[in-house]
């Protein structure tokens, strides 16, 4: 089975496991970039930083966080990603709820514009 890769703005995705219930994702960050301020309906996140400096914001609280801290996005929450550094930010996201799809982002703020006024749960 081939798991999703993905090239975005921002850096890049790409699925290391998935299974009912749960998906493990490796996140490439650029220097200076961050993604979207967002919220899932159907699932949680946990962030483990692998290499880097992870500047995140979840419901409004900003943590910073260098290799082997985490960060936890409970289900719901608003949360963001950034890299302020100047090297690549690489973290290993583990996803856990009913539904775990792409199209399980609602976005709030984007600097890529990928927001639309009227846009749900499918924004990408």
């Amino acid at each position: 089975m081939a798991l999703d890769y993905e090239e975005r703005p921002w850096g890049s995705w790409q699925v290391i496991d998935v299974d009912r219930g749960y998906k493990v994702k490796r996140i490439h960050v650029k220097p200076g970039c961050r993604l979207s301020y967002q919220t899932h309906e159907h699932r949680s996140e946990h962030w483990v930083v692998v290499f880097g400096i992870a500047t995140a914001t979840v419901d409004g609280e900003t943590i910073v966080a260098g290799p082997g801290r985490s960060v936890d996005v409970p289900q719901g929450a608003k949360h963001r990603l950034a890299n302020e550094s100047t090297e690549e930010l690489v973290i290993v996201e583990v996803q856990r709820g009913s539904y775990t799809g792409e199209d399980d982002i609602r976005r709030f703020e984007d600097d890529y514009g990928r927001c639309e006024p009227a846009e749900g749960p499918r924004g990408r």
